[in-house]
């Protein structure tokens, strides 16, 4: 080591300053998004031998910085699951089987606005927004409309669904008992992570006390019930899209995961029972080395948490196992067409940092929902990584890369100080309440902007090579008949169902939601079978536990 370190200083004064002198480098400092600077080389010291397995370790072991599965995907490909929905239950059903027949390995359903506020399509809060970012259900009917022909038994599904996870779940699960498929063999994910909304994304129905007490009724419901299901899917993305650095991405979606197992132990469950089942998501986003060293220090940050802090003895409960999702926040209307580049290169990201299941952007999605050819070549994207670049043959093919080691420490220690300050303030419920995620990610938002209005950080036909553009043709566009569509399927629901089966039912759940010690999960999963809408089974749970108010912070 003291050698490497005799020649690199060697080097700089003898070689790389002499350089510099000749001709200025691009610019003064080399930062990551971080703010870790990049130093002009790395070498051992930044890895040293003595540390590798206490760092580093093995595919499949402890700490799992360089996966969590022992052959990762020289076993089989990450799960290629496109993000899609729109319109009605029946168009989003026509686009998941065009994208199965593709290739697409499990199912991702996207929700519009009134489906994840707990609102029906005919509330006037709704109104304008039905059907428009995500497909719209309202009861059981449209989920078994959404699922026709896709056999629940067989595919893996994920929801990205949080303030009404446990209902969208309990639809899912009725559809699959009429198709005959019980609820131990479900297979999928909600993503049912409150405390990302109060900071980053604004979903949300309840205020916390009650929303931790819904999610973790679903941790207990499905451990003993959908043992298959990921409970939770504890989100970066919205944080990172929101305009966080990656040191924070991973700060603070860990720290929210600190948060539901605690709220989780407090319920009377044991770590080891539910924590194997817990998953997360991430960003990618375009600083290609810096992301990957994001996934490898996420996981290995997880693993000490739940091994030191809480003592989990199984190692599954020690696992960071995530789906990702290339950066919409990249994407841009300027020259679209370079969005499939950018796509391609995070999707690489993702891939050598270890992703269980990935999700790639259409190039069209700055300028509407992914039309179905865009959605298609998105797939292509995954399936060309999988299939002809060599990178899934290799476990962390870029592992012990001094340059990769450094930053993975850096980012780990960043986080680990994030993790620090909001257990400073009393976790992450409170630090929400203060402000404090959100304040810091509103920071690094502004920063990020002056940098590109500066030209600090170029983005390429945004702020430099702009050239004069035709308008883009072909774009997917909801027709406003959804809407009045999904009324009237409101209105023969309502018209045909049991009006008694459905009052009790809701009169059950609301008289459950004022016993602190109930679990809802098995009235809401009644409600669903009594086809009460999603909006009234909202409401039954909002006349109880009210509506969480945002507070702003300047």
């Amino acid at each position: 080591m003291s050698d490497s370190k005799t020649e690199k200083s060697r080097w700089v004064v003898k070689t790389y300053e002499k350089a510099k002198a000749k001709g200025p480098e691009r610019r003064p400092t080399f930062l990551t998004s971080s703010g870790i600077e990049r130093a002009p080389v790395d070498g051992p010291e930044a890895s040293p031998e003595s540390t590798y397995v206490e760092k580093l370790g093995f595919p499949g072991e402890y700490p799992f910085t360089r996966g969590v599965q022992p052959t990762m995907y020289r076993g089989r490909f990450w799960t290629m699951r496109q993000y899609a929905g729109f319109a009605s239950a029946k168009d989003s059903n026509e686009r998941y089987h065009s994208l199965l027949k593709a290739g697409q390995t499990g199912l991702s359903v996207a929700f519009d606005l009134p489906t994840q506020m707990g609102f029906d399509a005919d509330n006037d809060r709704a109104r304008g927004e039905v059907g428009k970012v995500g497909v719209s259900i309202c009861s059981v009917r449209d989920m078994k409309v959404l699922l026709e022909g896709i056999p629940l038994g067989e595919v893996s599904t994920s929801m990205t669904i949080n303030a009404t996870a446990p209902i969208l779940l309990m639809l899912y699960a009725a559809v699959g008992e009429s198709q005959g498929v019980p609820m131990e063999a479900l297979q999928g994910t909600v993503q049912n992570d409150i405390l990302k909304e109060y900071i980053a994304r604004g979903t949300y129905i309840y205020p916390p006390t009650p929303s931790l007490r819904l999610i973790t009724n679903l941790f207990a419901f499905c451990a003993k019930k959908v043992p298959k299901w990921n409970p939770i899917s504890i989100s970066g993305y919205h944080i990172r899209e929101a305009g966080s650095t990656a040191a924070q991405e991973i700060g603070f979606t860990l720290a929210d995961g600190i948060a539901y197992v605690e709220a989780a132990r407090t319920a009377g469950l044991e770590v080891d029972d539910f924590a194997g089942r817990l998953s997360f998501f991430f960003n990618v986003h375009n600083d290609f080395l810096e992301e990957v060293a994001k996934f490898r220090a996420a996981r290995r940050l997880w693993a000490r948490i739940m091994k030191e802090r809480f003592g989990a003895k199984d190692p599954r409960s020690m696992m960071l196992r995530f789906h990702a999702q290339t950066a919409g926040s990249t994407l841009t209307a300027q020259q679209p067409m370079n969005n499939v580049v950018r796509v391609a290169i995070q999707g690489l990201a993702a891939v050598l940092g270890g992703t269980q299941s990935l999700h790639t952007n259409g190039w069209d999605e700055a300028l509407a929902l992914p039309s179905e050819g865009a959605a298609k070549l998105a797939l292509r994207t995954q399936q060309i990584i999988a299939n002809e670049t060599g990178v899934a043959d290799t476990i962390d093919a870029l592992g012990g890369s001094y340059h990769l080691e450094r930053l993975t420490d850096e980012l780990e220690a960043k986080a680990s100080d994030y993790i620090r300050r909001i257990d400073d303030l009393g976790g992450m419920v409170r630090a929400i309440e203060q402000g404090f995620p959100q304040q810091e990610i509103q920071s690094a938002a502004y920063e990020a902007q002056r940098a590109l209005e500066r030209k600090e950080s170029v983005v390429v036909g945004v702020n430099s090579y702009q050239v004069p553009e035709p308008a883009v043709t072909g774009l997917l566009r909801v027709d406003e008949s959804v809407e009045h569509e999904q009324r009237l399927r409101l209105a023969d629901l309502r018209k045909t169902r049991s009006a008694d089966a459905c009052r009790r039912a809701l009169d059950a759940l609301k008289q459950a939601a004022a016993r602190p010690g109930d679990n809802l999960i098995p009235l809401i999963s009644d409600a669903v079978k009594a086809e009460a809408s999603l909006g009234e089974i909202s409401d039954a749970m909002r006349a109880v536990f009210g509506e969480h108010r945002e507070h702003v912070f300047l």
